[in-house]
């Protein structure tokens, strides 16, 4: 696929918006829409890799209360010809057809290949990729089955919407912030996995979410590994214009 001239895409992820609270997660809320906002005008498609939300369940007539302003400025950029791609993450990885249905948004729910202006892309969200966390990869299994979700929804949205998100948010603060601003590349699973990788297919760039630390580094020549970062600690994001990708702070 060729951009237009002038038009980039972009990417976010991690905002895990819900979090630690209503207040703090409306100023986050608020950035977002705003940076979002800002680049109407020469976005030709947004990546959202995955935990936009710290929590969301669809039953089928019934998503999770809030987050107006977010979904309003996604219809709006959809509505404008903006292709938006949503990666379900570990988080939120319960989404039915909601984004597809009223936003125009499609679900992406495993790692894609794209080629933009002859530059190949792999992108994920990240979670369950790379050697070892075998726990988390069969909870994760676990609860990508049909059957599981299907049994939940059982459970009434005020009873079932508040406890999932305690979980969710006990998940978050059972791990310190400490593991989310230190980087040591032979404890980084997804760089392993991105090497096994491209040991079997060529990559220009390897693009994940999921680890909350921004890092651009080659790991092979001239293939990039890039972790766009969060929008909990450090406000990141990726910006591909047809020629370069550059990791950026908003």
């Amino acid at each position: 696929m060729e951009l237009e001239k002038d038009k980039k895409i972009y990417f976010i992820s991690d905002s895990h918006l819900g979090i630690p609270d209503k207040k703090n997660s409306l100023i986050r809320e608020k950035k977002i829409v705003n940076f979002l906002d800002e680049i109407k005008k020469n976005a030709a498609e947004l990546y959202l890799l995955g935990d936009i939300f710290d929590f969301w369940f669809e039953y089928k007539n019934v998503v999770p209360k809030g987050y107006v302003r977010l979904l309003g400025k996604l219809a709006e950029l959809a509505d404008n010809g903006i292709i938006i791609k949503y990666f379900t993450g570990n988080h939120d990885m319960w989404m039915l057809d909601y984004f597809e249905k009223e936003l125009n948004i499609e679900i992406i729910r495993n790692p894609i290949s794209m080629e933009y202006n002859g530059k190949k892309f792999y992108i994920a969200h990240g979670d369950g990729l790379g050697p070892a966390d075998n726990g988390y990869k069969f909870l994760k299994f676990l609860f990508s089955c049909k059957t599981c979700r299907k049994l939940y929804s059982f459970i009434h949205p005020d009873w079932g919407i508040p406890v999932a998100r305690y979980f969710s948010n006990k998940s978050r603060y059972s791990r310190k912030e400490e593991q989310f601003n230190s980087y040591n590349e032979k404890n980084e699973r997804l760089i392993d996995y991105s090497k096994q990788l491209i040991k079997k297919e060529n990559y220009d760039f390897l693009i994940f979410g999921h680890r909350h630390l921004p890092v651009d580094i080659k790991i092979n020549n001239n293939v990039r590994y890039i972790n766009i970062g969060d929008w909990l600690y450090h406000f990141s994001y990726l910006e591909f214009d047809g020629e370069n990708t550059r990791l950026k702070f908003y």
